[in-house]
């Protein structure tokens, strides 16, 4: 599955906002509300325990918070613009900041010395017991099975070199294969795959914009495309078309209880920012593309799935919609935060959707507010106030 990754690298104003402050893994100290200390010592030991750990991101650091009561167990120093996404692992969560992807021991709530160095950190992509980072900066994919990060040393993997450094995205299969983005800065064009050796056997680049991926039911992979997807399924590429034009899929979210993906659908390639209404339903197996109204807009940290594939996209009217996928049908809304518009700048804070289990969890930057929601029955579980407000939003996820 993938995680919600903005459709665009790091270029001009956005990439100087992210690299204006050399980030550090030892940033200072303060107090969280429970009385820890804010630091990055990897031999710190925590003084709250927490299960099933959530990190959030604030300008200046990150928030480690139970995932159950959602309360504030230690906040960690490190300034400027920062990313997290589940490392795989019950423990683990991957941070990437300006000097490269870095591991934070969620549970243990520290900074570990586990780095992937290099410009640009992009996509992180956990999938058969594996996870695959991609540095958009230099094209570099690290393969590495997750659970060796317990180890407490850097995991020994697979690795691979893009021929052009690109805003791209890798994924590998149960059986070896390594999916991988064709690319430059200026132009991405498709994918390739490659054989356990690295040896390429097939590639498509009928995909122009190619941006982000998920993985559906019988490992059918999908590559989105400016006028469409396109996906790998056993041994072969097929492009599904959008029905416009311009018809751009950038972000999705896949399932392994559904062969249909969730994908975002934009139809402008003009605009500064278009807030879509519109969803897409990728089906793998029949090869078909729908497209769903939600009449409200959404932003790419809204899509998730659910614990039986439903699709959940939080949208700007407040409401966590629940959908399913094989008709396309609203099946409930579920009221969680206050109206909110999506910013210009894409690295600003927006309500996010984390999606564990049975358990949403959404932000709310403008109350400092994060909420934690039952999927199934659409209620609130816990709500909780932090000192800052936060950015994105993620957590440990065992299993793929």
């Amino acid at each position: 599955m993938n995680t919600s990754i903005r459709g665009r690298a790091l270029t001009g104003t956005a990439l100087a906002l992210a690299v204006s402050t050399v980030l550090t893994a030892c940033g200072g100290e303060g107090s969280s509300s429970t009385g820890t200390k804010s630091d990055g010592n990897a031999s710190a030991t925590p003084a709250v325990t927490v299960k099933d750990p959530v990190v959030a991101t604030f300008d200046g650091g990150l928030y480690i918070l139970d995932g159950e009561s959602l309360k504030l167990a230690r906040t960690i120093a490190l300034p400027g613009f920062n990313r997290v996404n589940p490392a795989g692992d019950e423990d683990h969560v991957v941070v990437s900041t300006d000097s490269g992807f870095r591991v934070l021991d969620a549970t243990g709530q520290t900074l570990t010395d586990i780095e992937y160095k290099g410009a640009k950190p992009g996509h992180v992509v956990r999938h058969a017991g594996k996870t695959v980072l991609f540095t958009d900066g230099t094209g570099e994919v690290n393969v590495f099975d997750p659970t060796a990060l317990s180890t407490g040393t850097k995991p020994r993997g697979r690795t691979y070199t893009s021929a052009e450094p690109h805003h791209g995205v890798a994924i590998e299969l149960a059986d070896g294969k390594l999916v991988s983005t064709l690319g430059t800065e200026e132009k991405r064009t498709g994918a390739l795959v490659l054989d356990k050796n690295n040896k390429e056997i097939a590639r498509n680049e009928n995909c122009p914009g190619v941006h982000g991926e998920a993985a559906a039911r019988n490992e059918a992979v999908g590559i989105g495309c400016e006028d469409g997807i396109l996906i790998y399924q056993d041994g072969k590429f097929t492009k599904i078309d959008a029905p416009d034009d311009y018809g751009r899929i950038g972000n999705q979210a896949g399932s392994d209880a559904s062969p249909i993906l969730l994908g975002d659908y934009k139809t402008d390639p003009d605009a500064e920012l278009e807030r879509p209404t519109r969803i897409s339903l990728i089906d793998t197996e029949k090869k078909k593309l729908r497209l769903v109204d939600l009449g409200t807009s959404y932003s790419f940290r809204s899509l998730g799935r659910g614990p039986h594939g439903e699709g959940l996209v939080l949208g700007t009217d407040g409401a966590v919609r629940v959908i399913d996928p094989d008709t396309g049908t609203i099946e409930k809304k579920i009221p969680v935060v206050g109206k909110w518009q999506e910013p210009l700048d894409w690295q600003q804070p927006r309500p996010t959707l984390f999606v564990r289990g049975h358990v949403a969890y959404v932000s709310e930057p403008g109350k400092k507010a994060l909420h934690a929601i039952d999927v199934e029955t659409g209620k609130k579980i816990t709500s909780v106030t932090l000192p800052k407000s936060t950015n994105e939003l993620s957590g440990v996820v065992a299993g793929h």
